[in-house]
């Protein structure tokens, strides 16, 4: 498994990643037959919903940096 998967934005699909390299474990041939791909498959769902939930913090959290601007400058224009 790749290390940069390994991270704290990434906790929650840590079942899903070990069962993966379990599955990679069992070796070559296992891999080569297709063996991993529902776990894979179930990696790369994880990984994913995982993403939406940090895009959608960070577009929550930049609509409210721009509401504070918004209002800063809406403040700066009254005051001049």
């Amino acid at each position: 498994m790749h290390p940069h998967l390994h991270t704290k934005d990434n906790i929650g699909c840590e079942e899903v990643m070990v069962a993966l390299e379990e599955c990679h474990a069992k070796g070559f041939m296992w891999k080569a037959m297709g063996m991993c791909n529902g776990e894979k498959e179930a990696l790369t769902k994880c990984l994913r919903a995982e993403r939406v939930k940090m895009q959608d913090a960070n577009r929550s959290s930049r609509s409210e940096k721009k509401d504070k601007i918004r209002q800063v400058w809406k403040e700066i224009d009254e005051n001049s």
